[in-house]
């Protein structure tokens, strides 16, 4: 077997000659480092060029005041210190040296020729001691590339234990390492967004908790001057409070959706699941709803919806979620118009629909809807109140419940909203 030139050079290169390499380099001259390392100055010089002759390049340039290394001196130098300090580690604890040092010796920094004449020998060294090396790292192609590349040598001895020669097996991981690398950055943006969201929804949980407190105010003592409990209020003056009220329930509605909101972002909402009959639901939100029909002139119909449906469900989430629907319904229809309430059994699920006369939803917007601050007036021209997050609470809130909120609808022939509810 022949062997490589350089691999025939790991084996002549000593740790004094690597040493003496160090001591140059800390003194800046043979003189400091002969004395450094009790040597004569001519045989820290002959350990040098030895070393150069071996290794294929120039590692130090002599001045009349200093020596100073080399490029290749400078890099030869690292990777010195470092194998010094592999081997001293490993005769305390050899083990636990290659788990710390095996990863340690890289070539990154090195250009094409002394990587090929420096850091072979030095490896090999480390080879030949242990019996196996092995590295990740980036290597170089003879055209010059960059690749990522898991490299072992192995050392080969004959029969009587003398060392032969390596062998070296180089497989290229660069599309292992790129698709490492994009899983990692792909996780760390997802951490991000997740931090981004739990701040959001901290912002908002606060926000609303402070403004809660003086719009309860507010309304609270409007009502206390509209009963005349501090002076009688003419009817003008009623009036204007009514309409201080209003704003007051308005701004309160709002906040009160950011709050659900931000829970719904952070997961802090508790369902109390129990089997709930889906007619004593309809009663209750019809009830509520009925005044704001009338005041607009809608007929406000109940559909079919048979008393032995019962559905899985928290009562009062549930209820929030056809409220905000009917709430909807009446917003967005104009006077004259109805909107029809019924559900039927779909056999594991129950589907409770709420459908309306209204002008309907283009199909481009029926998925748009459902995501957050989103309002459509459904009209190009008219503007809505509202912080557009009725519906994806909704939705948020249906499929906790292990359920879903649809629409259907064209422009033109209103809109219906499909809450699917699992069957008790």
């Amino acid at each position: 077997m022949t062997e490589h030139p350089a691999r025939a050079a790991a084996a002549r290169i000593t740790d004094a000659q690597l040493r003496v390499l160090v001591a140059v380099a800390d003194t800046g001259g043979f003189t400091e480092a002969a004395r450094r390392l009790g040597l004569t100055q001519s045989a820290v010089s002959h350990a040098i060029t030895t070393l150069e002759r071996r290794l294929g390049v120039t590692l130090v340039e002599r001045t009349a005041r200093d020596v100073r290394l080399t490029g290749a001196g400078a890099r030869a130098l690292a990777h010195a210190r470092e194998l010094l300090r592999l081997e001293e580690a490993l005769v305390r604890d050899a083990e636990g040296a290659r788990r710390r040092h095996r990863a340690r010796l890289r070539i990154a920094s090195f250009g094409p020729t002394a990587s090929r004449r420096l850091l072979p020998p030095l490896l090999d060294r480390f080879a030949a001691r242990e019996g196996r090396f092995e590295d990740e790292g980036w290597r170089l192609r003879k055209d010059g590339t960059r690749f990522w590349a898991n490299v072992v040598i192995t050392a080969l001895r004959n029969s009587a234990g003398e060392l032969v020669g390596f062998t070296k097996v180089t497989r290229d991981l660069t599309e292992r390492r790129a698709a490492e690398e994009q899983r990692v950055a792909d996780a760390k943006r997802v951490a991000a967004a997740e931090a981004a969201n739990r701040a959001k929804a901290e912002f908002l949980a606060s926000l609303s908790h402070e403004l809660r407190t003086p719009l309860n105010a507010i309304g609270g003592y409007a009502e206390l001057l509209a009963e005349g409990l501090y002076g009688t209020v003419s009817e003008a003056q009623r009036e204007v409070l009514e309409r201080i009220r209003r704003s007051q329930q308005h701004l309160l509605s709002i906040i009160t959706d950011l709050l659900n909101y931000s829970r719904l972002e952070a997961g802090r909402i508790t369902y109390d699941i129990a089997p709930v009959a889906v007619a004593a639901m309809l009663d209750t939100v019809g009830a509520m709803i009925q005044p704001q029909a009338l005041r607009k002139a809608l007929t406000f119909e109940r559909g079919p919806c048979p008393s032995q449906v019962v559905v899985r469900t928290d009562r009062a989430r549930t209820e929030q979620i056809l409220l905000n629907l009917l709430s909807d319904a009446v917003k967005f229809t104009p006077a004259g118009g109805r909107i029809i309430v019924s559900c039927t059994s779909l056999g594991e699920r129950v589907a409770v629909r709420v459908r309306d006369t209204g002008p309907g939803i283009p199909p481009d917007k029926l998925e748009a809807i459902f995501e957050p601050f989103v309002q459509l007036g459904r009209t190009l021209n008219s503007a809505h109140e509202g912080a557009g997050l009725g519906l994806a609470i909704s939705r948020d809130l249906a499929r906790a419940m292990g359920g879903d909120l649809t629409a259907a609808s064209a422009p033109g022939s209103g809109a219906t909203f499909t809450l699917l509810l699992p069957a008790a």
